[in-house]
């Protein structure tokens, strides 16, 4: 697996939805009931308790995004007698499986989970978001979260397990790249002994990504594989893809890069 650092590709304005999709994502982990002690690795009951019951709440549910069915029973946050799990009852509130594919957007399990997705929101949002405009480009991102949530969600119409993260919108962040930007060079470290610092085109590092998406999601080569929605991110991938193709025809190639390539200083060329 690479890992993306940086691209080299500016933009002209400044990337403000893709910034403010940041700042959301974070400040909803922060305020998370359950999470505040992930830090320092503290994970009581009681913690998991209220994060499940929260989880329950405002997470996408594929059996409830299909079946339109909410559960009878549902954790309420606290604990049972002598430490014994959680309470369950029935739900004090209303919800709505459509509008819970967006909060489910901002929602993460951990520090990895959401400094992942934001490290790739950050590194290509900001070329997409330039393209698109703000508007659309917000549009965009609800979009691919939204097929990518019920893609999962049809592929697996019986599950129960909440489904969570901005992975799947942001997928189709990748896959709007990918076509509008495939030249672009793109900085990335290399796990091979010691992380090698490479700049590799965009369409071999994001389809290096899409295919071990492909690869996981049929539960080759990875043991979590039940755990990661990736299904989700192949749907969202696909779907940017299609969305972004009408405007790759009127966009303005990245500017070719100078200096190291690969570890070596680039040869000067020279135009006849």
């Amino acid at each position: 697996m690479v890992i993306p650092v940086h691209d080299v590709n500016p933009v002209r304005r400044t990337p403000v939805v893709t910034y403010a999709l940041i700042a959301a994502n974070v400040l909803v982990f922060l305020y998370t009931p359950g999470l505040a002690g992930s830090v320092a690795g503290d994970s009581s009951l009681s913690q998991l308790c209220h994060l499940q019951a929260f989880l329950d709440h405002y997470a996408a549910v594929p059996q409830e995004l299909i079946h339109h069915q909410l559960p009878r029973l549902v954790p309420t946050g606290e604990v049972g007698p002598g430490g014994r799990g959680c309470v369950v009852g029935p739900p004090g509130y209303d919800k709505s499986p459509f509008v819970s594919v967006f909060t489910a957007m901002f929602l993460h399990g951990g520090w990895l989970h959401l400094l992942g997705n934001m490290l790739f929101l950050l590194i290509f949002g900001n070329n997409v978001e330039d393209r698109m405009g703000h508007v659309r480009f917000a549009l965009f991102y609800a979009v691919c979260g939204y097929a990518a949530s019920y893609g999962f969600a049809f592929l697996n119409a019986d599950s129960g397990d909440p489904l969570i993260g901005a992975s799947g919108a942001i997928a189709g962040v990748l896959g709007a790249y990918l076509v509008l930007y495939p030249k672009a060079r793109v900085w990335v470290l290399v796990p091979f002994l010691i992380f090698l610092p490479l700049r590799l085109p965009a369409w071999l590092v994001l389809g290096f990504w899409f295919a071990l998406q492909a690869v996981y999601s049929s539960g080759e080569g990875v043991s979590d594989a039940g755990t990661v929605a990736y299904a989700a991110h192949i749907v969202g991938f696909l779907v940017g893809m299609l969305l972004a193709w009408p405007l790759k025809a009127g966009t303005t190639p990245p500017p070719e890069p100078r200096g190291l390539l690969f570890g070596r200083k680039a040869r000067p060329r020279h135009t006849w």
